[in-house]
């Protein structure tokens, strides 16, 4: 028996990262993957419109943009974040996400 770190999806298959979760008409829908005292991973999904508001973390939030479009706000300024794009919003440093169109991203928040 193995433990395993990464939860709720299938280990040792090839996984397409934005199957995981699904859209769902004006909601944030996601799928934690980690959720430990020195990392998190989960997988987002947002309708268009939904986001994130503004708030801070204790640790380093990188978002990796899966699908769609969302703007990024970091210490008030904007980034328009696409499929295959990356940011890394510094820890204790506010930032928001909000969706520009139907948007899925994968966060990993290290501590």
């Amino acid at each position: 028996m193995t433990n395993e770190f990464i939860k709720n999806i299938e280990h040792r298959q090839i996984l397409e990262l934005t199957d995981l979760v699904e859209y769902e008409k004006g909601k944030i829908s996601s799928l934690t993957l980690v959720q430990k005292p020195g990392v998190g991973i989960t997988v987002f999904a947002f309708d268009e419109g939904e986001g994130v508001s503004t708030h801070a973390a204790p640790g380093d939030a990188m978002v990796v943009g899966l699908d769609g479009e969302a703007v990024i706000t970091i210490d008030g300024k904007e980034h328009r974040l696409k499929a295959g794009q990356t940011i890394i919003m510094p820890a204790n440093v506010p930032h928001a996400v909000k969706a520009a169109t139907r948007f899925k991203m994968l966060l990993t928040v290290v501590k």
